[in-house]
């Protein structure tokens, strides 16, 4: 079972109740209170810059400094209801790991990017914004440009690097996508995007909910991923726009606004000491605002249900395009189950490295951005594209 099924399955499942123990002193409580306060986009990035295409695609982009040697500019892909920002742990390890500059970018229909039709997330038309927009910022002496692509970026990518759309594309990495396993999951895609909640009171709520849920298994990353994927619902802007949080909203929203499953019982629900007796509850003032609208504060960027007529667009023949590419390639996993007959076929003919990278979920790049880096960094240096920073020392490719 693939890493990305095993992720819509665990949505299916019953909500698990933490244990409890009668009499849990106040003190034990807050060591396991977590800090869920959003991260900012320039602890990771030098820039972000709106790209005007034309006069019917914005297209926002973030960037890492320039490099103090020269190196490839690794154009950076994100999956389907992420954001450029899913990126940031990653190019901070990789750009301290070899010379090369990061270009992130938000997709059509995604993050800050804003288009006339943000609906259509066709294979073609996504590889193609990909090519106008890296012509418009290089009209001319365009760097070594190396894609990476996670998840339906992967399929991008692939389809990007098969249409030949920029001259100087010098090899490729796809992170946990195979045509197999992706056709199949695609069944079940429906009921995973259900089981999701469709509104979050605050933006500390849905870090925590991404990382209880285990779509992130990383707090870091979730901290500055999750506001690239949720909007306010009365401004309809993205939730980065309102950060950084002021100091009191943020202590609040830690304290108070914690994801709950209707059905799951609270950790914080615990039994009094021995000894002593049951307090009255407190009486509240009724509210004129109704529950409702303070739970509904954020819904999602991107409607995923709404792209299903593409989904088979993105993986269909994704393992034989991806093989033909004259290009280096690279395959990175969570698990050795993910192969499918074409790449098995492929992988032991030497046609491209594979890695797998245990112990973390489908989101690899994030809830292990320092692995993924180290596998990348050594596999473009073997290929002699980049040099190595630092103190970084190259180790040979395994599974």
């Amino acid at each position: 079972m693939s890493s990305l099924q095993r992720t819509m399955l665990k949505g299916r499942l019953p909500p698990t109740i933490p244990g409890t123990r009668i009499g849990r002193s106040d003190s034990f409580k807050k060591s396991r209170a977590r800090d869920f306060k959003p991260s900012l986009w320039s602890e990771f990035f030098a820039e972000k810059e709106d790209v005007q295409i034309d006069d019917k695609r914005l297209f926002r982009v973030y960037r890492t400094k320039q490099p103090e040697k020269p190196g490839p500019l690794l154009l950076l892909l994100h999956g389907g209801g992420y954001s450029a920002l899913t990126w940031a742990h990653f190019c901070t390890e990789i750009t301290n790991m070899i010379h090369c500059q990061c270009l992130s970018i938000d997709m059509r229909g995604h993050g800050d990017t804003v288009t006339d039709d943000d609906d259509d997330l066709s294979a073609d038309t996504l590889a193609k914004d990909i090519g106008d927009l890296m012509l418009k910022l290089y009209p001319t002496n365009m760097p070594p440009v190396y894609v990476v692509g996670h998840s339906m970026g992967g399929a991008i990518a692939v389809h990007f690097a098969h249409l030949e759309l920029i001259p100087n594309l010098i090899g490729i990495t796809v992170i946990d996508v195979v045509e197999g396993t992706a056709m199949e999951a695609l069944a079940s895609m429906q009921s995973f995007l259900r089981s999701r909640p469709q509104y979050f009171k605050s933006i500390p709520n849905a870090i925590e909910w991404c990382i209880r849920s285990g779509q992130i298994r990383n707090i870091d990353s979730a901290k500055v991923s999750m506001p690239g994927q949720i909007i306010n619902c009365t401004t309809k802007k993205l939730a980065t726009n309102e950060l950084p949080l002021a100091e009191d909203d943020s202590a609040e929203d830690t304290a108070n606004n914690k994801f709950t499953h209707p059905f799951s019982i609270s950790e914080d629900e615990e039994a009094a000491d021995e000894g002593e007796e049951p307090k009255s509850p407190e009486f509240k003032r009724p509210t004129t605002t109704a529950p409702e609208e303070n739970t509904k504060k954020y819904t999602w960027r991107i409607d995923l249900s709404k792209s299903e007529k593409y989904w088979v667009g993105w993986f269909s023949g994704l393992s034989e395009k991806f093989l033909n590419l004259r290009l280096p390639k690279q395959l990175l996993l969570a698990s050795i189950d993910g192969l499918d007959k074409a790449l098995t076929v492929g992988q032991m003919q030497g046609r491209f490295q594979m890695q797998v990278l245990a112990r973390c979920g489908h989101a690899v790049h994030e809830d292990r951005p320092h692995e993924v880096a180290e596998v990348l960094s050594g596999y473009l240096i073997r290929n002699r594209v980049a040099e190595a920073a630092g103190d970084f020392r190259c180790h040979l490719p395994a599974c």
